[in-house]
């Protein structure tokens, strides 16, 4: 009995090994992460939703010289309406909620692989103005990534590769190659995230924009006089995660024109003007365009009231504008990089 014991463990050992290393091999021929990918190589079809594991390999591929870097504020800008518009191959490397510091690693990948990056469009979020936004906590979202995916692969990090995350986007993408399954995302890092237009009901968007306020819609008009902030409170703020964000400009290459954006969310997603919050924010703004000044950087800046962010119809929720309104603002961004004027509503004021 002992020795039929022995004898059925040590198979079993043995099938395991070599159903381990079955599975490890298919995960490592497929490569569905493009860890193999360099300049020169086509990446893989993007077959998982993460971005934050899918997009290195675009960047190491050297497909792209151009860049949109941000958080899902800046996912609908298209990189084919930029790339035309700018004459360069832009890539959207934006992602669901990045963090600034997961934003800079993205810019600093871009810098290593590309070897003269033309372009670099960076959305500025209001997280970037945050006191603690470069505290360990806010460093990386419960979907963090490996630091091994932000640099040079080498053999040691392939262990790694064996779990059951990596095993399911193999599937998926044997199931593309197969022709059974289409792409998750664009192959130039482009998704529409959001619901079909078809589906858009107002009364539910105003019900998302509003939520955080019991469902009422907010008094706009900037509140007169306004709230006096002490000299004491104004020179205790900080934006430490704006030092971040400088050394990444002034890491690239003096050809890279660099443009950093302030999308447009809808307006109950700032302080009301007027506001110690309002202050703030403005301080945080003016500090960007002064160190986007100091790099030749140009700032567009949509973050106030306007057509568009005032507009309900705009919007899905405080964040998440309209198609409609993701095509003027790619086409918008391309003119004002190439030295023409936004439109005359007053949406975008460009600082340069």
């Amino acid at each position: 009995m002992a020795k039929a014991w022995i004898k059925w463990s040590r198979w079993f050992v043995v099938a395991a090994a070599v159903g381990a290393a079955l599975l490890f091999a298919f995960v490592a021929v497929l490569d569905p992460f493009g860890m193999r990918v360099h300049a020169g190589q086509e990446p893989r079809p993007i077959m998982d939703i993460n971005q934050r594991f899918m997009y290195p390999q675009l960047v190491r591929s050297g497909r792209f010289d151009a860049a949109v870097i941000g958080t899902s504020t800046m996912r609908l800008l298209d990189p084919q309406v930029l790339s035309r518009g700018l004459d360069a191959r832009f890539a959207n490397l934006a992602m669901n909620a990045a963090t600034p510091w997961e934003q800079t690693q993205m810019a600093r990948l871009v810098r290593e692989h590309v070897r003269a990056p033309k372009q670099l469009i960076w959305g500025i979020d209001m997280t970037w103005c945050e006191a603690d936004a470069t505290s360990e906590a806010k460093r990386v979202t419960p979907r963090p990534v490996p630091a091994w995916f932000t640099r040079e692969v080498g053999w040691s990090d392939w262990p790694r590769l064996l779990n059951l995350t990596n095993l399911e986007i193999a599937g998926r993408l044997m199931a593309h190659r197969l022709g059974w399954s289409p792409e998750r995302i664009r192959g130039d890092g482009y998704e529409v995230f959001t619901p079909p237009e078809a589906s858009y009901d107002l009364a539910r968007a105003r019900w998302h924009i509003y939520e955080g306020r019991n469902g009422t819609v907010s008094d706009f008009a900037p509140l007169s006089p306004p709230v006096s902030v002490s000299p004491a409170e104004s020179a205790g703020w900080r934006f430490p995660a704006l030092s971040w964000l400088e050394e990444s400009i002034a890491a690239f290459p003096k050809t890279t024109q660099v443009m950093l954006v302030l999308p447009p969310a809808h307006l109950a997603t700032y302080p009301r003007e007027g506001s110690a919050g309002w202050q703030r924010y403005a301080r945080c703004k003016a500090e960007v365009v002064a160190l986007a000044r100091r790099h030749g950087a140009t700032v567009v800046d949509y973050a106030h009231a306007s057509p568009i962010t005032t507009q309900d119809a705009n919007y899905w929720d405080q964040l998440h504008f309209r198609l409609a309104v993701a095509a003027r603002f790619g086409e918008e961004l391309a003119r004002i990089g190439k030295g023409g004027a936004p439109q005359d509503d007053g949406a975008a004021v460009v600082l340069r």
